[in-house]
């Protein structure tokens, strides 16, 4: 399986080139690597808990022998190499160059690209699209739908969890006071993250040809045992565009404010706690329209 040469850009299968000193974080905009690169080591040591949750989103997939299915934000390639267990043909494709990287390091059996959900395309529809915890960093949303619809044969799944409406909503709050004390306005700072209802999304799957199966919001409260300093050390990795607005000598104290914010609600019993909530959902490609309609 391979990307079409529209999504596929200057990069080639066996080596991504870095364009300048330029990278593309997950939501797809570009941005200089010491603004939204990401740390995929990082990612790995106090973040792979995100990786084991996504198995279940696996299961939900049910993947089967023979498919081709394209994993959407693979990140580096742990729910990849358990699709390709099922003894699937599956391809990995992930903005990030830092995250194929090393998803090649790590599964060099497996085939990885470098490709933006928003416009990636494959050279032959495939039998499903999955993706975990990345499609809330893809922007516009439209866009990434109708690039999953394009990529899917008629009848083809559209398999994935993603944040949902009120993710993170105490963190985020805490941010914006932490924020707002340092004089920093809302208006100064962009939220890299779309967290849809079950009404938002399901509407735009179906806006883009797509029959929602299931689709369900639930809270998932997330532990950070690997994150020492609590929110603070998840802010570094994922929350860096709140911090571009604060100058250098005042960020380490911004992070401990949101600490001090977040901690009444997000720490207990000695445990930090992120307040996730999570919107997964399986939708199947409508085929194509004949004409006809229902109406007598």
């Amino acid at each position: 399986m391979k990307l079409g040469s529209s999504a596929r850009h200057s990069w080639d299968e066996d080596s991504a080139r870095v364009m300048g000193d330029r990278v593309m974080g997950k939501s797809g905009r570009s941005a200089t690597s010491s603004e939204t690169g990401w740390d995929s080591t990082l990612y790995e040591e106090s973040f792979g808990i995100i990786t084991e949750f996504g198995a279940g989103v696996v299961e939900l997939l049910a993947p089967r022998p023979g498919e081709r299915i394209v994993d959407l934000g693979c990140g580096t390639g742990g729910l990849t190499a358990r699709i390709a267990a099922a003894g699937t043909d599956v391809l990995g494709i992930d903005s990030s160059e830092a995250m194929i990287a090393r998803a090649r390091e790590l599964y060099p059996e497996l085939r990885f690209e470098v490709a933006r959900g928003e416009d990636f395309a494959v050279e032959e529809p495939v039998d499903a699209v999955f993706s975990s915890a990345a499609l809330h960093w893809m922007w516009p949303p439209e866009a990434v739908a109708a690039s999953v619809a394009k990529a899917l044969k008629p009848g083809g799944r559209f398999v994935a969890e993603m944040g949902g409406k009120g993710n993170i909503a105490t963190i985020i709050g805490a941010i914006c006071q932490a924020l707002a004390e340092e004089g920093i306005p809302r208006e100064r700072v962009r939220n890299p993250w779309y967290f849809p209802s079950i009404g938002e999304y399901g509407s735009l799957l179906e806006g883009a040809g797509f029959e929602v199966l299931l689709m369900q919001l639930f809270d998932r409260p997330t532990p950070l045992d690997d994150c020492p300093n609590g929110i603070a050390d998840w802010l570094r990795m994922f929350g860096g565009t709140f911090l571009e607005a604060v100058p250098d000598t005042r960020r380490e104290h911004v992070q401990e404010r949101v600490n001090e914010l977040t901690r009444p609600l997000l720490k207990r019993e000695g445990r930090w706690v992120a307040d996730y909530r999570r919107l997964r959902f399986t939708a199947v490609k409508l085929p194509i329209a004949d004409g006809c309609s229902d109406s007598g």
